[in-house]
């Protein structure tokens, strides 16, 4: 189950890679919390307390996150983006969601507002990450209209409604882990949580319905490595 059991220990921590990459995994890859990773190594005979693998969760997967986005290949030019409410101590606040044409989240953003500010904040530093889009797909949220006609002038801005079901999809994992959580804590955690989620789940969730057998255990395997 563990792999890569021959490497040095991290300096300061007393399990191995292996075992602090696979929680880290599990608890991204699937809809469990810290107890349930908690239970599966458990049941592996190693002992772990969840406050334990909440620290390895925030500490390293921002740093799995990272590693993600400086070796994936660039990103599609058609973006999808869109914007959906979270509640936060009951107060509500925006998550700012971009992914390309592949499906692929390009980058989140949770702000306290849903306004043009707000909007060219986000978009911008999209276009900073990934150069200007060929193509930006949108709801009909009039924020948008002059950051990219400022930011990306020669895009393609459809603002439609139906156009925009796969990003509104890509909103699904976010609302399960939320429930799970029961709810964010902040809008710093939910920041940083999400931004680790989106990136770790994505690559193991390929398109399987567009790969045949043999090409989604490469993707997989890739995605391990």
């Amino acid at each position: 189950m563990f792999q890569n059991s021959d490497l040095p220990r991290l300096k300061g921590f007393r399990f191995p890679r292996s075992i602090i990459s696979y929680a880290v995994w599990a608890y991204h890859r699937f809809a469990l919390s810290t107890a349930d990773v908690e239970d599966l190594l458990a049941e592996q005979g190693i002992g772990v307390s969840r406050e334990t693998i909440r620290t390895w969760v925030n500490r390293f997967g921002r740093h799995f996150a990272r590693c993600i986005r400086r070796d994936r290949p660039k990103p599609d030019n058609k973006w999808h983006l869109d914007e959906v409410v979270i509640v936060i101590g009951g107060v509500k606040y925006w998550l700012w969601r971009a992914i390309d044409g592949d499906g692929d989240v390009l980058d989140i953003l949770v702000q306290a507002h849903r306004n043009a500010k707000a909007a060219k904040r986000f978009f911008g530093g999209l276009v900073t990450q990934f150069g200007e889009p060929r193509v930006v797909v949108s709801d009909k949220l009039r924020s948008y209209t002059k950051p990219v006609q400022s930011l990306a002038p020669d895009a393609d801005h459809r603002a439609h409604k139906g156009l925009n079901n796969r990003i509104e999809n890509s909103h699904r994992p976010t609302r399960k882990r939320e429930k799970i959580m029961g709810r964010f804590k902040s809008p710093r955690q939910a920041q940083r949580f999400l931004s680790a989620h989106d990136q770790i789940n994505t690559i193991f969730r390929p398109r399987r319905c567009t790969l045949s057998a043999a090409s989604y255990r490469h993707a997989r395997a890739d995605a391990f490595g």
